[in-house]
């Protein structure tokens, strides 16, 4: 990245963390655009260079975030279940406490904001749109290689599965959501939810594999993995 393009970034942090903190403060709809420039020390014309719209200062990872899980299915090895590579993804992520899935003390406020504004609300819905589309066209390019994989003309099939498998996902982050704002410890939230989540993705996977019944248990899937992520982290 050449200077020109790091100074950009640098103004972007910049005017997205300003705003972070002035949201965090006061709310989402009580902050306006011009409030956002001041505190990051540009101009209102300058804000709207790098955020076209006010909910893009809140959500200024949203393009991240969308592409995530086809992300996934699309570098996965071959051969490997998409289902079965983002379940995996997950769990890994709870058991690292990685911050995208809220497990941080400042999570609670950031939520928060977003459930006292419809307007974050109907960004966050189209997030969750955007990305459940874009994994349904990684689906298509990159098909499970399994006999009872559907053709990859079948789109609407796999437009289906997209929905599924973003669906578990996104319901296993608001588990935790809903368990850290109901006053439960991030810790306690994140054990709690882990063999839920795989337990609901194995479940997917019985409609792709017809030995998935035939896998590891839960417990032991769950403590293979924990087992696996100590040694690739000594």
């Amino acid at each position: 990245m050449g200077l020109r393009e790091t100074k950009k970034q640098q103004t972007r942090t910049a005017i997205a963390d300003a705003a972070l903190e002035l949201f965090r403060e006061h709310g989402f709809d009580q902050v306006t655009v011009a409030e956002v420039a001041r505190h990051a020390g540009v101009s209102t014309n300058t804000v709207f260079n790098y955020f076209p719209a006010k909910e893009d200062l809140f959500f200024d990872r949203q393009t991240e975030v969308e592409g995530q899980l086809a992300t996934l299915v699309r570098d996965r090895a071959p051969g490997t279940c998409p289902v079965e590579t983002i379940r995996d993804d997950l769990l890994t992520a709870m058991q690292q406490d990685d911050p995208m899935l809220g497990l941080h003390p400042g999570a609670l406020r950031f939520w928060q904001v977003i459930h006292e504004s419809p307007a974050l609300r109907a960004r966050e819905r189209e997030i969750g749109e955007h990305a459940e589309a874009a994994l349904a066209t990684a689906l298509a390019e990159h098909p499970p290689s399994t006999a009872s994989t559907p053709n990859n003309a079948d789109l609407p099939v796999l437009a289906l599965l997209a929905g599924a498998i973003a669906g578990t996902h996104r319901a296993a982050l608001r588990e935790i959501q809903r368990r850290v704002m109901s006053g439960e410890p991030p810790a306690r939230a994140r054990d709690a939810v882990a063999p839920a989540a795989l337990q609901a993705f194995n479940l997917l996977c019985l409609g792709l594999h017809s030995n998935a019944a035939d896998r590891t248990s839960p417990e032991r899937q769950l403590s293979q993995q924990a087992r696996g992520n100590q040694r690739r982290h000594a």
